[in-house]
């Protein structure tokens, strides 16, 4: 994974997969959070509630469609 795989700094429709490519290339050490926040317009929570969503439910845990079934109340 490199720089070219992560989403453009003007996405603003996300879907699964670059989900995936903000989170992966925080974990993997690509991008600091602190840069992927600011060029993405995120929050620690909606960050970390991708993470999480991730490593619970895999990549149908971060599908818009899928809110419902995966949100615990």
């Amino acid at each position: 994974m490199t720089r070219s795989d992560l989403p453009p700094a003007t996405t603003r429709r996300w879907v699964a997969s670059r989900k995936i490519a903000v989170v992966r290339g925080v974990l993997y050490g690509l991008i600091p959070l602190s840069e992927a926040k600011k060029i993405y317009g995120l929050s620690d929570e909606e960050f970390n509630g991708w993470v999480s969503a991730f490593a619970e439910h895999g990549k149908d845990g971060l599908k818009a469609t899928a809110l419902k079934k995966y949100r615990q109340l």
